[in-house]
């Protein structure tokens, strides 16, 4: 199994674990995970290749599932499981795995804009992962420089902001924290979704969705219900990709209405 890097916030209230997205890092749930205290305590996890985790040879959801699987069970008290389980995007994907390969972990389950479906379309990252591949780090010689050199191509300051928190300083000089090289020529996978053959989550499943985002639509909705029949569509209004950082007060008032709901 692959070594997974964790953090916990709180110390009360039942358990949540936070699943990142693409090139993101388990501190990018930090504010929401306070927010939530003291009635809930967060995993922030770095799924692997990313963050402090481990990197690996392959890109496997099911192995990654199984990966934050075995973290979960060795970190986490046994009176505290089953866990309730958040993830975004990729994080979202490799939750959703988890959920159905692992049920008894899991209490509940929100899945934040990302559908179980094959072939999704990852075009934006692709260019972001491409421009970020295509950069020099060795004519770098300071974060504002890295910032400069990839405007032209990122124009939009949150995201460019974001991308560059994954840029580390080495003895060698600069280098990207995440292993970008694998993630990059694993596109296509990453848009995919595993075969999951026969198996459903029942517990409860929130599925949230950024209305100006398009990675999850009402058409998919069967096929979601198929994998979780309990499953509830919530669509945040004027929300993107990113909805815990675009909304972070209407994520959090949903994932607490969600998670105290008896």
């Amino acid at each position: 199994m692959t070594d997974i890097a964790t953090r916990l916030i709180g110390s009360s209230g039942e358990r949540i674990v936070f699943l990142h997205g693409l090139f993101g890092r388990g501190k990018n749930f930090t504010s929401i995970a306070k927010a939530l205290e003291p009635e809930f305590s967060s995993l922030l996890v770095d799924l692997p290749n990313h963050g402090d985790s481990e990197w690996t040879e392959d890109f496997s959801y099911v192995d990654m599932a199984d990966s934050v699987a075995s973290t979960i069970a060795e970190v986490t008290d046994p009176d505290d499981l089953p866990v309730h389980l958040v993830g975004h995007s990729l994080g979202g994907k490799v939750a959703m795995v988890l959920a159905l390969r692992h049920p008894e972990l899991i209490d509940r389950l929100a899945v934040v804009d990302i559908a179980p479906t094959a072939g999704g379309s990852l075009g934006v990252f692709e260019h972001l992962l491409s421009s970020l591949a295509e950069l020099d780090l060795e004519q770098i010689e300071s974060r504002s420089a890295a910032d400069e050199a990839l405007q032209e191509k990122i124009p939009e300051d949150a995201i460019r902001g974001f991308l560059l928190q994954n840029l580390r300083t080495t003895s060698a000089g600069y280098a990207w924290q995440p292993n970008l090289t694998l993630l990059h020529a694993s596109l296509p996978t990453i848009g995919d979704f595993p075969a999951t053959g026969e198996a459903t989550f029942d517990g409860p499943v929130l599925w949230i969705a950024g209305e100006k985002s398009d990675y999850v639509s009402r058409e998919d909705l069967p096929l979601m219900r198929s994998l979780f029949p309990r499953a509830t569509l919530l669509t945040v209004k004027g929300s993107g990709h990113w909805v815990h950082s675009e909304k972070p007060q209407i994520f959090v008032s949903a994932l607490q209405t969600f998670l105290t709901r008896r």
